[in-house]
């Protein structure tokens, strides 16, 4: 393969790999805060603080949402340099013109990775949240605040 085209590879690569490791990083950051909010929830503080653990975890969500999306786009501009001729190789690393179904925003956000990751901590602090009785949902949790 020409050394141009391989320099130009590696740039994408290197960028890729921080996207990736941003990503990572973030769900990391998510998990935390969660346990932090409920860790101080369940002290002496108001049980209900719980429930602001719903918020950040969707500005997590929307944020790695991001990153996947360019993560995505750079993986597309990838395999475009990969097809192009050595004398075309230009060492851009602009995405603007990709626009690709894989690479919306709202596709990267639904990504079976993202929603099951962000999903399941939303849906254990709703579970958490009816388990110690500071919400209810009818005919799916009827423990009616087990711990008090």
């Amino acid at each position: 393969m020409p050394e141009k085209k391989i320099k130009h590879l590696e740039m994408i690569e290197a960028v890729i790999e921080r996207m990736a490791k941003n990503s990572f990083q973030l769900k990391g950051w998510a998990m935390t805060l969660v346990a932090a909010i409920i860790a101080l929830s369940a002290k002496d503080a108001d049980r209900r603080f719980i429930l602001f653990g719903i918020i950040p975890v969707l500005g997590f969500w929307i944020l790695d949402s991001f990153y996947l999306q360019q993560e995505r786009k750079y993986t597309e501009l990838y395999s475009q340099v990969l097809l192009k001729d050595e004398a075309n190789i230009d060492f851009s690393l602009s995405i603007a013109n990709i626009d690709v179904k894989r690479t919306k925003f709202i596709s990267c956000m639904f990504a079976k990775v993202e929603w099951i990751f962000y999903g399941l901590i939303i849906v254990s602090i709703i579970i958490l949240a009816c388990v110690l009785g500071i919400i209810t949902l009818p005919h799916l949790c009827n423990c009616g605040g087990v711990i008090q």
